[in-house]
């Protein structure tokens, strides 16, 4: 009997390249998956051979391919789906449908079999959800309709796949293609289907419900649970004759809301993402970069670019054409096209299993590897290009949904930018201090006592409505910190911080992660402008805006003295309002709200 040996310190080797190439490709805006990959072809035996396929790499890539679809599944939330339903439904059908038929009928005629095409067919037609939320974040897109319909199309696109992928499976392992054979296939995934989406609405609310009423409160506890429905759930698939991945993804669907009680949710959650996406997905990924043959580049190059190409114009060409139904234009359509042509895991897993089945051989596997990573590499700039089209023509559309803004600290200038910002919009206050906060509610604002900086209180505020977060307490930390979590944990699309005088270099880092921008001044002496607006030194006036410029640089054109004024917000054409900071963009006839210093 041969001994399992497990090597250490390949494991180790193995997990520190994955974490360098994962840090090295963020820095430059793109998912770690890519970095993984390309640090896989790398240092593994195709290239270097600095690292090897063990045993023991096998056995944890597997667990990860289970864990990762577990973790895909529970990211998942069905309210999502509802907020662009019919668009979103129309660009995944044409996003996917699109590159899967030109991918088929490529491989086909380039002599491969129809099963070998229905592969590639997959992989082409799947869009990743990695990229998208800081992609659109950072684009300051989140919220748009784009982006409501993105990721409902990347999650309807990835269902799509994972239930085809699981029909091609099961009829791979046939034996036979009689009618017969293809009955009991789909009565196989008929029942695979009905008892999960049965056990996962009626059994797990139940069994939640009692382990909640018994008090259980260990976390360990909730974390086997997770692994022991989510094995019981791929067994079924492999019953089913489908891959496990389809279990582990069905479980994840419904492991978040049914089994355990929401106060614990959140550690759980990061429990399983430092498992799954901190230790054993990135081992499958950097595995999977060995299986890559770089000689595709001399001998299948011209395979490799017809690919790449047919699974980028098909994504974007397709997505466009199915979107015209939504008559919402089709150069949304071509916006949302480019948006959704990022592949990533669900891809790479699908492609891998190919691999191991037999379907495909190395070459198409590496084609499809090289295919992710090209064509992930082109969404932020094609969106970015997209999306500065549609603004030019005044065809970007926000949604009324998150209209919010969030204030922390609440002191004379919060309360001034509040009463004026809540002419406009719904705003909200939090500060620790019940006097404070029972000012600002005499000043009929909206005000919650508590701590910022706690993230359950921040959930029960509906993040989701909220367009903007403004820190603006004298402590420059605590701004830093609670902007971080609005914009890491809440996805808050605008982000403003005050720094205080004389910290201008405080969390400067930490101010680009949380994608954050300036209040009013790089820095300002917080506390006098308070007082002079408590002894009531100061006035508002307004300045049109006659030619498009920065806000740093109508501040230097001006001569702006932030002793003596302070740039409080900008009214734009439609009288909406913003906060002023120095990156932002004033565009002719606008109007600055500047708060000046009277008297002596």
């Amino acid at each position: 009997m041969e001994v399992f040996h497990l090597n250490i310190l390949n494991i180790a080797a193995v997990l520190l390249a994955a974490y360098l190439g994962g840090l090295a490709i963020r820095k430059m805006g793109y998912p770690a998956i890519l970095g993984e990959l390309l640090i896989g072809i790398i240092l593994g035996p195709g290239l270097l051979g600095m690292l090897e396929y063990s045993e023991s790499i096998k056995v944890l890539a597997e667990i990860g391919i289970i864990l990762l679809m577990v973790y895909i599944g529970m990211e998942i939330d069905f309210h999502d789906l509802k907020k662009a339903s019919w668009p979103g439904l129309l660009a995944a059908i044409g996003g996917f449908f699109v590159p899967f038929a030109l991918g088929y009928f490529t491989i086909v005629w380039y002599g491969g079999t129809p099963m070998s095409g229905l592969f590639v067919a997959i992989a082409i037609g799947v869009t990743s959800l990695a990229t998208k939320s800081r992609i659109l974040i950072d684009l300051k897109l989140l919220n748009t309709r784009i982006a409501y319909v993105l990721m409902a199309g990347a999650l309807i696109s990835d269902t799509l796949a994972l239930v085809i992928f699981s029909g091609i499976t099961n009829f791979a392992e046939s034996s036979s293609i009689d009618s017969g054979a293809l009955l009991l296939i789909g009565v196989k995934i008929l029942a695979f289907f009905g008892i999960t989406i049965g056990i996962g609405l009626l059994l797990l609310p139940r069994l939640g419900r009692y382990i909640s009423q018994s008090g259980l409160k260990n976390s360990t506890a909730y974390f086997t649970m997770i692994l022991i429905v989510t094995f019981g759930y791929c067994e079924l698939a492999e019953l089913a004759g489908m891959h496990s991945i389809l279990g582990a993804f069905m479980a994840g669907l419904f492991l978040k809301d049914q089994l355990f009680p929401r106060k614990i949710s959140k550690e759980l959650n990061k429990a399983f993402y430092d498992v799954s996406i901190g230790f054993m997905a990135p081992i499958f990924f950097v595995s999977a970069g060995f299986f890559v043959d770089i000689t595709v580049f001399q001998t299948d190059l011209w395979l490799l670019i017809l690919i790449t190409f047919l699974a980028i114009i098909g994504k974007i060409l397709g997505t466009a054409l199915f979107y015209l139904p939504s008559r919402n234009g089709w150069r949304e359509g071509i916006t949302i096209g480019t948006g959704m042509n990022g592949r990533g895991a669900v891809e790479i897993i699908i492609a891998e299993i190919g691999l191991t089945m037999g379907i495909i051989d190395q070459t198409i596997f590496s084609i499809l590897v090289f295919m992710a990573i090209f064509t992930t590499l082109t969404v932020p700039v094609l969106l970015n290009w997209t999306s500065k089209w549609l603004r030019r023509r005044g065809e970007l559309v926000y949604m009324d949904k998150r209209r919010g803004t969030l204030i922390v600290g609440v002191n004379p200038l919060s309360l001034l930018l509040a009463e004026k910002l809540a002419t406009k919009i719904p705003v909200t206050l939090i500060d620790n201090n019940p006097e404070r906060v029972q000012q600002a509610r005499q000043s009929s604002l909206n005000a919650i006592q508590g701590n910022a900086l706690n993230e359950d209180l921040l959930a029960e505020l509906k993040p989701e409505n909220i367009a903007s977060f403004i820190g603006l307490t004298t402590n420059s930390q605590v701004n830093l910190l609670a902007a971080q979590l609005a914009h890491d944990s809440f996805l808050i699309p605008q982000v403003y911080v005050a720094i205080a005088q004389g910290e201008s270099a405080v969390g400067s880092e930490l101010l680009k992660k949380s994608n954050a921008a300036h209040l009013f001044a790089p820095a300002f002496n917080m506390v006098r402008w308070f007082q002079l607006i408590r002894d009531q030194q100061t006035q508002l006036t307004t300045v049109a805006v006659t030619n498009k410029t920065t806000g740093a640089a109508w501040c230097s054109k001006q001569a702006i003295d932030f002793q003596q004024s302070l740039p409080l917000l900008i009214e734009a054409e439609d009288q909406s309002l913003r906060p002023f900071h120095s990156d932002e963009q004033l565009e002719t006839n606008e109007r600055l709200w500047v708060l000046k210093k009277t008297g002596d």
